[in-house]
C-alpha cells in the first residue's frame, strides 16, 4: 500500500510521429506498508522521468536518480529485480504494444527491497 505526498508536475508533448511524450519533475515522497506486519517505510521517489508511448502502442520509460520499481514475479525473476524496489541511477524500461515489459535496464543500484524491508 503506498500512501503518496506529489508534488511533481507533468509536461505532456506530442511528437510528430504521432508519439505522446510525458515529462515528470518534481518531488515524490511514498510510505509503503505491509498489511501483514504494520511495518511502514517512507521512501523519496523523485526520479526525473520519460514516458514516451509510440504510435504502434508500445511505449519508453526512461528514468534517473530515486525511483521506485514494480515488477511482476516473473519479471522480477527475468530481469533480476525484486519486485517491488527502490532504485537509484538511470533506468530504461521497453514496454510492448501488449503491456509485456520486453526490456528492463538499471544502470545503478536498488537501495531498498521493499518486500524484504517490511516482512
Amino acid at each position: 500500500m503506498t500512501f503518496p505526498v506529489n508534488k511533481g508536475f507533468v509536461k505532456i508533448l506530442k511528437v510528430s510521429d504521432g508519439s505522446m511524450t510525458f515529462l515528470s519533475t518534481g518531488s515524490l515522497r511514498v510510505s509503503l506498508a505491509s498489511l501483514e506486519t504494520g511495518k511502514i517505510i517512507a521512501e523519496n521517489v523523485s526520479r526525473p522521468a520519460k514516458f514516451t508511448m509510440h504510435p504502434d502502442g508500445s511505449a519508453t520509460l526512461h528514468g534517473r536518480g530515486h525511483g521506485l520499481s514494480i515488477l511482476g514475479p516473473a519479471d522480477a525473476a527475468r530481469f533480476g529485480l525484486p519486485s517491488v524496489a527502490v532504485v537509484a541511477g538511470a533506468g530504461t524500461v521497453e514496454i510492448a504494444p501488449d503491456g509485456t515489459f520486453t526490456s528492463v535496464s538499471l544502470h545503478g543500484h536498488v537501495l531498498v527491497d521493499v518486500c524484504a524491508a517490511l516482512s
